[in-house]
């Protein structure tokens, strides 16, 4: 028999990440690698585990799986977050009021905006020149 998981989808800019949790032994894993190995940068581990120091409770008794694609590290590690939120309140509907509060389960709205015709990017135009 397959063992129950609660799932959570989190976005930031271009990155989508599927989170899975389970109870267990503390196994983190980010496509198919170790969390720390996945994430390098400091401060990233910190802060996709936001929503544990949230609730106030240890992550080493559940298990996480994610699988996330697009994007670059930064939207990564908020889709990573906002996934794990989600898929705690899937999990347990009391959580809500903590992560809400902490604003864990609100998704950053920000999005790279497009090139305008006659610019070099989307908001900076070809230097003046008078002659």
């Amino acid at each position: 028999m397959a063992e129950r998981y609660y799932e959570g989808i989190g976005r930031r800019k271009e990155s989508v990440a599927r989170v899975r949790i389970s109870s267990g032994s503390g196994a983190f894993v980010v496509n198919d690698k170790q969390v720390a190995e996945y994430f390098p940068r400091m401060g990233d581990v910190e802060s996709i585990l936001g929503p544990f120091v949230a609730i106030n409770q240890d992550q080493s008794a559940y298990d996480i799986s994610v699988h996330v694609n697009g994007g670059g590290i930064t939207g990564q590690t908020d889709a990573v977050r906002l996934g794990l939120a989600r898929a705690l309140v899937v999990m347990d509907e009391s959580l809500k009021p903590s992560l809400s509060h902490a604003g864990l389960l609100t998704r950053d709205p920000r999005i790279k905006e497009r090139k305008k015709p006659g610019l070099k990017r989307a908001r900076k135009a070809p230097t003046y020149t008078k002659r």
